[in-house]
């Protein structure tokens, strides 16, 4: 499959609100304008992947995360990696993952990555068990908060499990 990964431009704002919306999602451009804003800022860098020239996923590196134990090591984070329903299975999310890992190896030797617990997260908790991730060891997060024992906590997107992978590191680094 032809697909192109490169940087978030200001053209693909609409493009990629519009695609999300068609099915259902709610992704709205405002997100898209910010993810922009802040990969101006050195803060984010977002990846856009194109297959046939039609937008198919994308995902995002948040060089400094708001997630403590990642933050206090200096680990980047992807953070809202999605590629659309009727393409996956077609490597675009690995192609994704492949460019991100090796852009967050020329400055950190790990990555970290967090993942809802329901099954509409499925493919992507194979993914990263296959690419090597592990669990960091902190217990689920509910909505930014540890979760303890014994806690009831409601299950939606905002109940996550953190993992870390070591990455090879680029020349530059050693």
């Amino acid at each position: 499959m032809d697909v192109l990964i490169r940087s978030l431009e200001a053209r693909d704002v609409e493009p990629i609100a519009a695609a999300f919306a068609a099915i259902g999602w709610n992704k709205p451009a405002a997100q898209y304008q910010r993810y922009l804003s802040e990969q101006q800022q050195g803060r984010r860098v977002v990846l856009v992947a194109f297959a046939h020239g039609e937008f198919a996923g994308y995902l995002t590196v948040v060089w400094r995360t708001d997630y403590p134990p990642f933050r206090d090591r200096n680990i980047p984070e992807i953070q809202d990696f999605n590629v659309l329903p009727h393409l996956r299975g077609r490597r675009i999310g690995t192609r994704l993952m492949d460019e991100a890992e090796a852009l967050i190896s020329r400055r950190s030797s790990t990555v970290g990555i967090g993942v809802g617990m329901t099954a509409d997260y499925g493919a992507a908790q194979r993914l990263y068990v296959r690419r090597g991730y592990v669990p960091d060891g902190r217990g689920l997060v509910a909505h930014d908060r540890f979760v303890t024992y014994g806690e009831q906590v409601r299950v939606d997107d905002g109940l996550v499990l953190h993992f870390t992978k070591h990455l090879i590191a680029c020349p530059e680094q050693v």
